[in-house]
C-alpha cells in the first residue's frame, strides 16, 4: 500500500517538537502507533529509521577510526627473524599495543575463519564500533610448511601470520613482514587524510559508484577510505574527477 502524502505531512505537522534529530527506532514506531497511523506507513517508517540508524552508526565508526589514527602508537619490534636477519613485531606486541588504543574510541577487533580450500587457510579480521557498525578484511594464505613444523604447528603459523596481516590491513598499520620490516618505518609515521577529506571522498563515492567504491579503493591500493594516506589525497581526487567527467551529463 502506497503512503499518502497527506499521511506524512500530518505526521510531520503534529510531531516536529517531539522528534529530535536522532531518535531510537522503537520510540519512533511507538509514536506512530500512538497516532493510529496505517500499518504500512509504520512499516515504511521502521525501514526509514533502520537506514538512518545504519548511516549514523557508519559515520560513528569512520569518525572513531579517524580519531584513533591521529595518535597511532608505535609497535615495538620485539622478535628477530634469523633467516632474514631483521627485527619484526610479534602478534602479541601488535595486539597488546593497538587493542587498548582501539578500545579508547569504542572499537574492538575480532576474528573468524571462513571455509578453507585445500592447503589454503582464510582469516577474517573485523573491527566493530560500539554503535554496531563493522568492517572486515579477509586474507587467504597457504599452509606454512617451512622448517620442521608438525601439521598443527603449520596451521598455527599460518593463522598467526594471517591474524597479523588482516589486523594491520583493517587498522591501516604498516606491514611487519620480516622482509620489509627493518626499514625504520613505523605505523605512527603514516599520515592519513582528515575526517573532512574522508567525508568529501565518501560523498563522491556514493554519487559515482554503485559498488561502494571497491574499484576506487582497489585503484588506490587501500582497504578503506580512512586508510588513504595523505600523500594519495590529490591522486584520489583526480581519480574521482576523471570518473565524474566520464559520466554522461544529465
Amino acid at each position: 500500500m502506497e503512503i499518502k502524502e497527506t499521511d506524512m505531512e500530518r505526521f510531520e505537522d503534529r510531531n516536529p517538537p517531539e522528534v529530535p534529530a536522532v531518535i531510537g527506532s522503537v520510540s519512533l514506531v511507538q509514536m506512530a502507533m500512538q497516532k493510529n497511523y496505517d500499518p504500512e506507513f509504520i512499516k515504511q517508517m521502521m525501514d526509514l529509521q533502520e537506514r538512518n540508524d545504519t548511516r549514523i552508526a557508519k559515520q560513528a565508526y569512520h569518525q572513531a577510526m579517524a580519531e584513533f589514527k591521529v595518535n597511532l602508537p608505535r609497535v615495538v619490534k620485539d622478535k628477530e627473524n634469523k633467516q632474514y636477519k631483521s627485527m619484526y613485531a610479534s602478534e602479541s606486541a601488535l595486539l597488546n599495543t593497538i587493542n587498548p588504543e582501539l578500545s579508547k574510541y569504542g572499537l574492538s577487533a575480532s576474528y573468524s575463519f571462513p571455509d578453507a580450500e585445500e592447503n589454503i587457510l582464510k582469516v577474517t579480521c573485523t573491527i566493530t564500533h560500539k554503535a554496531g557498525y563493522s568492517e572486515s578484511v579477509t586474507l587467504p594464505g597457504p599452509i606454512d610448511t617451512s622448517g620442521s613444523k608438525n601439521p598443527l604447528q603449520q596451521v598455527k603459523s599460518t593463522v598467526t601470520y594471517l591474524r597479523k596481516a588482516t589486523f594491520e590491513a583493517i587498522t591501516g598499520i604498516a606491514t611487519s613482514d620480516p622482509k620489509a620490516d627493518d626499514d625504520g618505518n613505523s605505523s605512527g609515521d603514516i599520515e592519513y587524510i582528515t575526517l573532512d577529506q574522508q567525508t568529501e571522498i565518501n560523498d563522491a563515492i556514493a554519487d559515482l559508484y554503485t559498488d561502494g567504491g571497491k574499484k576506487f579503493l582497489k585503484f588506490l591500493e587501500v582497504e578503506s577510505v580512512e586508510t588513504i594516506p595523505l600523500k594519495k589525497y590529490k591522486e584520489a581526487l583526480a581519480a574521482l574527477k576523471t570518473v565524474r567527467m566520464s559520466r554522461p551529463k544529465k
